[in-house]
């Protein structure tokens, strides 16, 4: 016997559009309350979109931090199997990634196939974060579903930076020690 979803009335379904807008509008403080009375913080949206993905792709910090200090799920993914951490990078919000970074997200967390927040970052010429995810230990081999790495994905998005920077970071990985500069001072005489 298959569990049926819980029927939603009228009244439930424009209170829990609220919690949302509230989420999407970053009202921190309103939406404290909710949590404090209990608020599942894993709450999804008709899209799988979860509070913490919500306040990350908007980039709501403090709504962020509330939501992970009340247990949120930073690797729900979404219907599309983006995270919390790609949304973040796909929209530049560096805080936002450090903060999720520093609270413990996989950094190359994404669905089956799906592609991580290095490969979005990438895409979108977010050199910053595709530093700070590199820093973070960000797999740069990882393909996703049509076989691609975040620099095949950042050329075929025509992103003007991140290219370049991936296979920098590619050959700094394969031959460490060409990044040390020999020194060609003489020493002082005195």
């Amino acid at each position: 016997m298959q569990k049926q979803p819980p029927q939603i009335d009228e009244e439930m379904l424009a209170f829990l559009q609220q919690v949302f807008q509230i989420v999407r509008a970053g009202q921190a403080e309103e939406f404290r309350e909710y949590l404090v009375r209990g608020l599942p913080p894993n709450l999804r949206n008709e899209k799988g979109d979860s509070l913490l993905m919500i306040a990350s792709y908007h980039g709501h910090a403090d709504v962020v931090r509330l939501l992970l200090e009340h247990g949120a799920d930073m690797e729900l993914a979404n219907d599309r199997g983006q995270t919390p951490l790609a949304a973040a990078a796909f929209k530049g919000d560096i805080e936002v990634v450090r903060l999720l970074l520093d609270s413990g997200a996989e950094v190359d967390g994404c669905s089956e196939g799906g592609r991580t927040a290095l490969m979005t970052a990438a895409m979108f010429n977010r050199t910053e974060i595709v530093d700070l995810l590199l820093d973070h230990g960000a797999d740069m081999d990882r393909r996703d579903a049509s076989g691609h790495t975040a620099q095949t994905a950042a050329q075929l998005m025509n992103a003007p930076d991140t290219p370049e920077q991936l296979a920098r970071a590619a050959e700094q990985r394969r031959n460490p020690s060409s990044t040390d500069q020999p020194t060609t001072q003489s020493p002082t005489q005195h």
